[in-house]
């Protein structure tokens, strides 16, 4: 069985001493899966998208049945439901690949997800023998219902009450969830509601069960394909035997599946801005002003390279979480009669790094978006260009999964209690940089990529966030819970460091596969990578260090002297010399536009 790693334990270890898993080492089976998803939705989905877009002839129903005969919505349900028994590499890269229709992606984001995913690791063995099969087949749809009027990112608070019945054999339900994807289609609904108005506490409600009905549909800036509603329960009678999970223990089905939802939705983000460079590229290079073609201005070029910058760091943060959610798995005896149980806590353990992809892959692809808008100008914001839908689309992302400032505050907190438990030795690290600060850091001006300047930033990094965060925990103790401002420089920090790590881990291992070491060097098979994350890595740093130094200010709050001795400190960390980024910046562009698109071969 395989160890498995504590979440966090990315700010204590050297970048070099772990390698993670990279989309590089997909297998022939997972490439092929990901082509026929890609197949699937262009040839089947996109043809239809004006329809889906209008909910025409219950187009996208039918399109799921489609979806579950050749094998996209059971990718993740064991062979023994029904199901294919893929891991969560697997999925990863058909997410990625389900996204010519953004609607349709989230119908099946959804029901694959947040919908599916409850029943396999909470369900009871008849729970799963029902519903799994229909499930996976497409049979049944799926629907998560959580939210509520007044509780939305207090899902705790949820006002839906559960009283069981005189002859004990119903739970009666009552009240009403808003915002529920796929709310209209959905034959299955995981719903939450709590058990004599105290205990939370989820249901398996079928929509033939009475009392279950939807409204119209949400009118929405964005997804309008997709099916938005309010789910109403008037007295619905739910039977004992469909509460998922324990009475009163519903919390951890609606946050461990949640942080499945938010690395799927960081996956999807990788899809996304690769589109985006899809349509933007040839745009750019038709597009003719002042006598030449736009591809050639330095200022479209630039947002061509961080288009391509973002999709990256992106790809190198889902698979890397991809193949964390693998391990975990790994570390459980297949034989155990509560596996599906127990690997669902595993992954639990990387909460901090589910939070951290949604929000960095959410935020990658809006930046994506509204470059691409600007790149095509007047026709960007025209809604007969698909620029225009994405950017509409894809602004959602940041309010799925918990918005990212919900997340922002989960980065910190879970990373804080868990050094408080003593399970990330977050305050052994401490003094052990506060030494290190009085001497000086020994880093690298030159070198080769892999051992160089580079290498040290991202090294360094993770110094400057242990640092600046613990100067804060020290500053505010248990009252820091409740300082959101620092909360968010806090999971910013982490935010940086992680997305350096996983893309500085990443382009090292390509290297490593071809026996290369390189500083800056021409266009060859493994220069996109390395120009990639020396741009990333370079300005991220710099962020950071403006960043802490924010935070710093913050913390001293004034005091002159205080904050003296922490710019002190900060000055340690400001060791690295500038880099003439425009050249990386120029190779990545000139690569993109040479291949109409994301491609780092």
């Amino acid at each position: 069985m395989t160890q498995l790693k504590m979440g966090g334990a990315f700010l204590l270890e050297p970048v070099e001493e772990t390698k993670i898993f990279i989309r590089e080492d997909l297998n022939d089976e997972q490439i092929a899966f990901g082509k026929a998803c890609s197949d699937f939705f262009e040839k089947e989905v996109l043809p239809k998208k004006d329809a889906i877009e209008k909910h025409e002839n219950n187009v996208s129903v039918d399109l799921m049945k489609k979806a579950g005969e050749l094998g996209f919505l059971m990718v993740e349900v064991p062979e023994a439901y029904g199901g294919l028994g893929m891991d969560k590499r697997t999925a990863t890269v058909v997410t990625e690949n389900a996204i010519e229709s953004v609607s349709f992606g989230v119908t099946v984001m959804c029901h694959t997800g947040i919908a599916t995913l409850p029943i396999l690791y909470f369900g009871t063995e008849e729970q799963k023998q029902k519903y799994l099969p229909k499930l996976a087949s497409g049979e049944f749809i799926g629907a998560y219902a959580l939210t509520e009027a007044g509780a939305g990112s207090d899902a705790l608070g949820c006002k839906t009450k559960a009283v069981l019945s005189e002859d004990k054999k119903h739970y009666i339900l009552n009240g009403s969830k808003m915002f529920i994807t796929n709310g209209a289609w959905a034959d299955l609904l995981t719903v939450f509601a709590k058990v004599d108005g105290e205990k939370f506490t989820a249901f398996l409600v079928e929509k033939t069960f009475p009392g279950v009905s939807h409204s119209v549909e949400e009118k929405k800036m964005g997804i309008k394909g997709s099916s938005t509603t309010v789910i109403n329960l008037d007295d619905c009678k739910v039977p004992v035997e469909n509460v998922l999970g324990e009475i009163g223990k519903g919390h951890k089905i609606a946050f461990n599946v949640l942080n499945i939802g938010r690395w799927k939705l960081g996956a999807a983000s990788v899809g996304g801005c690769k589109k985006i460079l899809k349509h933007m590229v040839p745009y750019t290079k038709e597009r003719c002003q002042f006598g030449k073609s736009i591809s050639e201005f330095g200022l479209i070029r630039k947002k061509i390279a961080d288009c391509a910058i973002n999709a990256y760091v992106t790809e190198s943060i889902m698979y890397r979480i991809a193949g964390l959610y693998d391990d975990a798995a790994a570390s459980i005896d297949k034989s155990d009669p509560h596996y599906d149980r127990k690997c669902i806590e595993a992954i639990e353990n990387y909460a901090i790094e589910a939070s951290i992809a949604k929000v960095f892959g959410s935020e990658a692809l809006w930046r994506c978006a509204d470059e691409g808008v600007q790149a095509l100008g007047g026709y960007g914001f025209s809604s007969e260009y698909p620029l225009e839908s994405i950017q509409r689309d894809c602004r959602i992302n940041r309010i799925f999964e918990g918005t990212n400032e919900i997340n922002r505050l989960i980065i910190p907190g879970t990373l804080l209690k868990r050094a408080m438990k003593g399970e990330i030795d977050l305050m052994g690290e401490i003094p052990k940089i506060l030494g290190e600060l009085k001497k000086g850091f020994t880093v690298q001006s030159t070198g080769d990529f892999s051992s160089g300047a580079f290498r040290d930033r991202v090294n360094l990094a993770k110094k400057l966030a242990v640092y600046a965060c613990g100067v804060a925990v020290q500053k505010y103790m248990a009252d820091i819970k409740d300082q959101q401002y620092v909360m968010e420089k806090m999971a910013n920090l982490a935010i940086d460091t992680f997305a350096m790590d996983s893309a500085m881990k990443r382009t090292m291992q390509i290297l490593q596969k071809e026996n290369t070491q390189t500083e800056i060097v021409p266009v060859t098979k493994n220069n996109i990578p390395v120009c990639i994350t020396q741009v990333f890595v370079y300005e991220a740093y710099e962020r950071m260090l403006m960043l802490a130094k924010d935070l710093l200010a913050e913390v001293a709050d004034g005091n002159a002297e205080e904050f003296a001795k922490y710019n002190k400190a900060l000055k340690r960390f400001d060791v690295f010399d500038p880099i003439n980024s425009t050249r990386q910046r120029e190779v990545i562009a000139n690569h993109m536009i040479l291949r109409d698109g994301y491609s780092l071969n």
